[in-house]
């Protein structure tokens, strides 16, 4: 067993301490589909036992989850169905790469902003989902309702998003309806999850950084 199937293995046993046969078929689920993904050199470990933990905050909340699940030519992290309903949640790590190193917060807000409106327009609701010591760049505009978003904002996040992110570049359209309805702060250490309304977490995020 290679150390990607052990700490997945020792997570699921924390993640099963409380809970029912059900939780743990589907959990054991998913954590099965992240070992075969990460033979394949799809996923990683730091990035997949968020999404173990937060797959199993879902199940808990009535969802039908999956994992890396296709969706129009994106890969989501993890989607789940609850009667009529879709909810697509994606999970940040706050990796910086090498490439970006003189220019990180333009380019975590940029990604941020990249993510909620690629994702934000698949489902019916859309969250982001971090670690407790990673503070999101989410550029405030994205918070406002759609009807509040001026074109002076639209053309704003489309300059951001296409600085990095131009295969496809998104659209005005996108950029007006997309919405984060939540965000995931993702305890791997304590294997919970608390969820934060998204215009609260900028108001505590400015006691600790001036970027909007």
């Amino acid at each position: 067993m290679n150390k990607f199937d052990r700490d997945l293995g020792i997570l699921l046993t924390r993640l099963n301490k409380d809970a029912d046969k059900e939780t743990e078929k589907k959990l054991k689920i998913l954590k099965d589909k992240l070992i075969r993904l990460n033979e394949e050199n799809v996923v990683k470990i730091n990035h997949s036992v968020m999404e173990l933990v937060c797959a199993k905050h879902l199940v808990l909340k009535g969802y039908e989850v999956d994992i890396e699940r296709p969706i129009d030519g994106l890969i989501c992290d993890l989607y789940g169905v609850k009667g009529l309903g879709s909810h697509v949640v994606e999970v940040e790590t706050g990796f910086i790469p090498p490439s970006h190193a003189l220019d990180p917060a333009n380019y975590r807000k940029s990604r941020i902003a990249s993510k909620i409106i690629r994702y934000g327009n698949y489902s019916d609701k859309f969250a982001l989902g971090v670690p407790p010591y990673y503070l999101l760049q989410i550029p405030a505009i994205l918070v406002k309702p759609p009807r509040d978003r001026t074109m002076e904002d639209l053309k704003y996040l489309k300059t951001l998003c296409d600085l990095y992110y131009r295969n496809p570049p998104v659209s005005l359209d996108e950029i007006r309806n997309a919405r984060i309805h939540t965000i995931y702060i993702i305890d791997v250490d304590g294997v919970v999850v608390r969820e934060v309304d998204p215009a609260t977490y900028l108001e505590k995020r400015s006691l600790f950084t001036s970027t909007t």
